[in-house]
């Protein structure tokens, strides 16, 4: 399997797991309706570590633009090979979305609130105030990717550039504490893909009453997670080199 198919697959997974937890919760006559916070960041965290484990072994399982970013920085990998990483995650996050789509379409229909059929794609803030909401985008990412650095063991140019199977389950441990602990103020996208592709699904997805896509917000989560990787590609390599 190839970089592009395998974070294709694995982007995918992660998506359609990840949102179909919140579908769940949000979503009106589901069976999980309205169990809440817990529910999501436990869904993510195991989303997380299928997406990791199902892949690593073909790709290294970046399944995150801002890991792909911290990689790249730190010399693991090449141009052309950032191209095929970003590519599969961002087509693989928009294929996903559009299985939970697929999946959750009566309850979509069921659904009246705008902002819950918004959600189930893509994230907002909590308090709608652009630096702060840059600034937890960018300190969620920066704990993702570091830990994902010091738990490969990644080095300029290293001999451990990606991430492994066994890796999986700590991986999804600090996706499960960053949302606990920092998810309640944006949602926590942490991953550029997780967010632009979902949210163009959201866009361009016949479903009735949709309301607005939030273009205005989009870039946060964006623009965050990427500033975050690179920071904690800087501080790694500045640390242990």
């Amino acid at each position: 399997m190839n970089t592009f198919l395998a974070e294709f697959i694995g982007t995918a997974l992660l998506i359609l797991l990840g949102n179909g937890v919140v579908s769940n919760v949000v979503l009106n006559q589901t069976k999980g309706h309205n169990s809440g916070w817990i529910v999501i960041t436990f869904g993510w965290a195991i989303a997380v570590f299928v997406g990791v484990f199902t892949v690593a072994s073909y790709s290294g399982a970046h399944i995150n633009p801002g890991v792909t970013l911290a990689f790249a920085m730190k010399g693991a990998i090449s141009l052309t090979q950032v191209v095929a990483y970003l590519g599969g995650q961002f087509l693989g996050a928009a294929a996903g979305a559009f299985l939970v789509w697929v999946h959750y379409k009566s309850h979509i229909e069921a659904t009246k609130d705008q902002g819950a059929k918004r959600a189930i794609f893509c994230t907002d803030p909590a308090i709608r105030n652009t630096f702060q909401n840059l600034i937890s985008e960018v300190i969620g990412t920066f704990v993702l990717v570091f830990a994902v650095l010091l738990i490969t063991g990644a080095k300029v140019g290293g001999r451990t550039t990606s991430l492994g199977a066994l890796d999986a389950l700590p991986v999804a441990l600090v996706v499960l504490g960053i949302g606990l602990s920092l998810g309640g103020t944006t949602g926590y996208a942490i991953n550029p893909a997780r967010d632009l592709s979902p949210r163009i699904m959201h866009a361009l997805l016949p479903i009735a009453d949709k309301g607005s896509s939030d273009w205005a917000y989009a870039w946060i989560p964006v623009v965050g997670p990427l500033v975050g990787g690179a920071l904690a590609a800087l501080l790694h390599s500045f640390l242990l080199g």
